[in-house]
Parts: structure tokens; sequence; C-alpha cells
């Protein structure tokens, strides 16, 4: 895995993910610092966390989406930002969070917004709008994700 320098990171363009829910909370509010693809990133930098519309059909059979199934969480929302600082495929059992025969993307530096942002999402790392990066809730988790 290519470790990306700090100029790296600092060059690279803020891009966003729309996760489904309940696992984008878990990423802003909880420990998962990695997200499960079918498909590899060679983006590093950070990527604004979007709570999609969408509720995972399989969340309520996962032990780890129960704390985030009992309260409630925000949809069609950004609610954090990440730093995405690594890719790898499958290689076993790197953490609880990881998904068999998936593409693991590693996320540090998690920074939760102060509250959720609605704003629509799209699939795939999409490109956000500059109105949505000049927010001032988007600005400060940016910052805050940063150091």
């Amino acid at each position: 895995m290519h470790e990306p320098h700090a100029r790296e990171l600092d060059a690279a363009p803020v891009l966003a993910l729309t996760v489904w829910q309940p696992w984008a909370s878990a990423i802003a509010y909880g420990t998962k610092r990695i997200e499960n693809r079918s498909w590899p990133t060679d983006h590093r930098g950070l990527v604004l966390i979007h709570a999609g519309r969408s509720l995972d059909p399989n969340a309520h059979d996962a032990p780890l989406a129960r704390p985030f199934l009992r309260r409630p969480f925000p949809r069609g929302a950004v609610v954090a930002v990440a730093l995405l600082d690594g890719c790898h495929p499958d290689d076993g059992y790197c953490t609880l969070w990881s998904a068999r025969e998936r593409w693991h993307w590693h996320l540090t530096a998690v920074t939760a917004l102060a509250r959720p942002l609605f704003w629509p999402g799209a699939r795939g790392l999409w490109i956000p709008p500059s109105g949505l990066l000049a927010s001032p809730l988007v600005a400060d988790a940016l910052e805050a994700a940063r150091v």
C-alpha cells in the first residue's frame, strides 16, 4: 500500500462518498474506519462522508450496526469528513468492520460535522460542489481533519 505524503494529501481534491445508513453514522459517530466497496480507489485525501437515503437491508442482521439502528440517524446528509489514506483487497480479517471479498478503504482523522448538513448525494466517489465545501459546517470539519 502506498503511504501518501502530506504534500500529496494537501494537493488532492476533496471528494465525497455516499454510504448507506447505518454505516455512515458508524463512521461519523462510531469506530468504523474501514469502508467496504466492490471496487478499489487510487484516491488519497479528504472525503466527505455522505449518509445516503437508503438503509442497508442487511444491517438488522449485523451486530455492529445495532447501536446505530437504535437511535435516529440522518439520511441524505453530509455527516463527517475523513482522510482516505489507503485501499487494499480483502486480506483476511484486518478489522471487525472488514467484509470478505471486498476492497477495504482505510479511513483516519474522522471528524463529525457539528450537525448533519442535508445535501443530495451521488454514486461512487463524487466531486462536491463549491457551495457544499464552502459551508461553515463542512469547512470547520475539513480544517479539523487536516490537523
